[in-house]
């Protein structure tokens, strides 16, 4: 089995004002859960930073190669400098949670939130639970919510009418007396 190792790193300084403040906003507009889904995204931005840094000597092919990927999960890049220009918020804008939002499937990003960790969200026609699947730009008007199930009818005594739970009762009756006769001989 690998070894699962953080996807993230802790800020520096814990206790700067400035960053708390920015974070606690992006966590309210995004719906997050914590802090540390922020962290995720900037630590994802920061590997693409340094894989576009690598590529600045590069031949074109690799360049346009880490270009497409980016594409292909909806980040508008053209670019080095449009790669090195990208922010967390352009990440957390692909998460299927506020995709959500964005379409109107959902109303806040903590509705989507729910929805999503309810089994509720279908993309693709398959279902995705984790709030923070990166949405491919092919797969964005796949997204539908899952039609509500019809629950099925149980027949309860409640739903018998009177004149047959009269006869049922009466019939139990009956039974119970053969079964008293029949131990009593």
């Amino acid at each position: 089995m690998k070894r699962k190792h953080k996807t993230y790193s802790k800020p520096k300084r814990p206790f700067d004002k400035t960053r708390i403040e920015e974070e606690a906003v992006i966590k309210k507009d995004y719906g997050l859960k914590n802090k540390k889904e922020i962290w995720k995204a900037d630590s994802k931005i920061k590997s693409i930073r340094e894989k576009a840094k690598k590529l600045i000597g590069a031949d074109e092919e690799e360049q346009k190669a880490l270009f497409e990927r980016l594409k292909k999960i909806g980040l508008n890049v053209n670019s080095i400098s449009d790669v090195l220009s990208l922010d967390k918020k352009d990440y957390l804008d692909r998460k299927l949670q506020t995709i959500l939002v964005k379409k109107k499937l959902a109303t806040t990003p903590k509705s989507a939130r729910q929805l999503i960790t309810h089994k509720k969200v279908l993309v693709d026609g398959k279902v995705v639970n984790s709030p923070s699947y990166i949405v491919p730009v092919q797969l964005e008007n796949k997204i539908v919510l899952k039609e509500k199930s019809k629950k099925k009818e149980v027949k309860t005594s409640n739903d018998v009418p009177r004149e047959d739970q009269a006869e049922k009762l009466e019939k139990d009756k009956q039974t119970k007396e053969e079964v008293k006769e029949g131990a009593a001989e």
